[in-house]
């Protein structure tokens, strides 16, 4: 239902004024005139990633990818609504995603936490609200290496303005990796008449052949 991303070194144009900044592919924080507000350890973290081409990025593994790299890949995705429960397929590498909408608690004691974390959600008017917890830790937030704990907790607000467009702000809290809560925007547009195609990412795969 996206077409976002930009390049490498894409800057996102200025928003208006109140409204978070656009997370980008390449980078969730470059909307940011200074920076994410990382922990000095996730700082060089990502540095360390960014110098090695991330090549360890999970995308580029045909691993799972983080739920912000799924907001901002170019690649489409479905959605599937019911009463209790959301489901989202992404073509990218062929993503499933659950939302639970039937008021059940996070897990306190799950023994092994998910890629994508563990989400429930529920409606405030319009708004649908999604909180995201239980990740494995070591994750990607873009292809830069921004990284989230299994401390991190994603909060995420879907409203549709109009038929056309589905807006996500999304506030990432993870007092292990950053400094203090920070949330960004994303647009994401209705792809009419289209379907998804089967994406198996390992497919003729030779990159990480030693």
């Amino acid at each position: 239902m996206n077409r976002g991303g930009g390049g490498r070194d894409a800057k996102p144009p200025e928003p208006p004024p109140g409204t978070p900044p656009l997370a980008m592919f390449w980078n969730v924080g470059a909307g940011f005139k200074d920076d994410l507000p990382l922990q000095p350890w996730a700082a060089a973290l990502r540095k360390e990633r960014m110098a090695a081409e991330s090549k360890d990025n999970p995308d580029a593994r045909c691993l799972p990818m983080g739920l912000m790299q799924f907001h901002t890949h170019p690649q489409p995705r479905q959605i599937i609504h019911t009463a209790n429960l959301m489901v989202i397929i992404y073509e990218a590498n062929y993503g499933l995603r659950k939302i639970y909408l039937d008021g059940r608690p996070a897990p306190n004691n799950d023994p092994q936490p998910w890629w994508y974390g563990y989400s429930r959600g529920w409606w405030e008017g319009d708004t649908l609200v999604v909180e995201t917890t239980n990740f494995r830790d070591g994750g990607w937030l873009d292809v830069n290496g921004s990284p989230l704990t299994d401390a991190g907790k994603l909060t995420e607000r879907f409203r549709r303005p109009n038929f056309g467009q589905i807006e996500i702000d999304v506030t990432v809290d993870d007092p292990k990796a950053y400094t203090r809560p920070w949330t960004v925007r994303l647009n994401q547009y209705v792809m009419v008449d289209g379907e998804l195609i089967e994406f198996i990412c390992h497919e003729n795969q030779r990159f990480l052949v030693p």
